[in-house]
């Protein structure tokens, strides 16, 4: 028999408590209730945030260990040149003019694609914030809405050389849309030489909230009309991935209309078919509709172009331009399509870029935004 002339090692020595399964329940069941507290801190500073400025600013979201993943994907997906121009919903504008507008570069993910795991993590961490946030009690503004459904995320890329997107609204038409977040990717990112800072106008303050695409930070904010909100001129290369949440009731409003809308047209291309002797009178018809239709419009733009000249903080007016970011060939005119949280979704929406920014920046002071610290 052969037998070992080395010691016998002690590895009891080697944990700071007895490995003991009593022991080992306890701190996991320890640890559990440490996170729940954290996470419910969390989601009630964020009630209160978005009850009080509109928006809510949470630091070190999921740690420098899971950010690096999430961006080595994003890096990948660039690379491999999955990356289009962003689009305005209406096409007829110029390259140049688009440019001015917009400035990124942008692809959609589900967070269930090859080499979009981390993504796809990220995705599940914000809907259990929203989800958690907007079953509390007390829970203020976000108690009024029922979120049951998300966009599929945006990632985007501002390739620096001063690339930008004008103020805009991401929901200007009620397309169901309710709160906005968006997760940075951005390594030692400083504003004073990088730029590209995001700046919100909320609604309900009189300054602006200037927020640095920092990494690992996560932002929410209504997505309506009370958030007008610009990235200014990025210097060098800005990552960011957005995801929107929508309201079940105005999301089911919203596509309503558009069925309605579908089926009018329907029934005028039916009605055109059955009787060509009617074209000629039914095209008079449409043209006189759409020239008034325009009217309108210029009416109702000079309205709000009036009204905005009146009170300095007043949004300015809004042209039609596609500032959520979705592409002409994924929003067709109508609204974004969408799935449960509990899988990824579909297609993006669009919203409204804002001209005459500069009188807005006149008038209102830059507020310091201290953001939630989640570790």
């Amino acid at each position: 028999m052969i037998t070992s002339t080395t010691s016998t090692t002690d590895y009891n020595k080697f944990f700071k408590r007895p490995a003991l399964p009593s022991n080992a329940e306890q701190y996991l069941r320890e640890q559990l209730e440490i996170g729940e507290r954290r996470y419910e801190e969390l989601c009630r500073n964020i009630i209160n945030d978005m009850n009080q400025y509109g928006l809510s600013v949470v630091d070190d979201f999921l740690g420098r260990e899971k950010g690096m993943q999430i961006l080595n994907e994003v890096l990948n997906m660039y690379s491999a040149g999955v990356f289009k121009d962003g689009q305005l919903v209406n096409n007829f504008k110029s390259d140049q003019d688009l440019k001015t507008i917009r400035g990124d570069k942008i692809t959609w993910v589900k967070g269930v694609e090859p080499g979009c795991s981390n993504v796809g993590f990220l995705i599940n961490q914000i809907d259990a914030v929203i989800c958690r946030a907007n079953a509390m009690r007390n829970n203020g503004k976000l108690g009024d809405y029922v979120i049951k459904e998300r966009t599929k995320a945006m990632v985007a890329c501002y390739p620096g050389s001063g690339s930008h997107y004008v103020m805009h609204v991401d929901n200007p038409n009620k397309d169901g849309r309710v709160i906005t977040a968006i997760y940075y990717l951005n390594l030692n990112w400083d504003s004073r030489d990088s730029g590209g800072v995001l700046r919100i106008f909320p609604e309900q303050a009189k300054s602006v909230a200037d927020i640095e695409p920092k990494f690992d930070r996560l932002i929410f904010f209504w997505s309506d009309k009370r958030n007008p909100h610009e990235v200014q001129p990025a210097h060098r290369t800005r990552y960011a991935i957005t995801v929107w949440y929508f309201d079940a009731n105005e999301r089911e409003a919203a596509l309503n209309r558009c069925k309605n809308t579908q089926n009018n047209k329907n029934t005028n291309s039916n009605n055109s078919t059955s009787n060509p002797s009617n074209t000629t009178s039914s095209s008079s018809s449409s043209s006189s509709s759409v020239a008034s239709n325009n009217t309108n419009t210029s009416s109702s733009a000079a309205s709000s172009s009036s009204a905005s000249s009146s009170s300095p903080s007043a949004p300015p007016q809004i042209t039609n331009s596609n500032e959520s970011h979705a592409s002409a060939n994924e929003y067709n005119n109508t609204t974004p399509q969408s799935h449960t949280l509990t899988t990824s979704s579909s297609a993006p929406g669009c919203g409204s870029a804002l001209s005459g920014n500069s009188a807005i920046n006149s008038v209102r002071p830059v507020q310091v935004v201290l953001p939630n610290c989640y570790k």
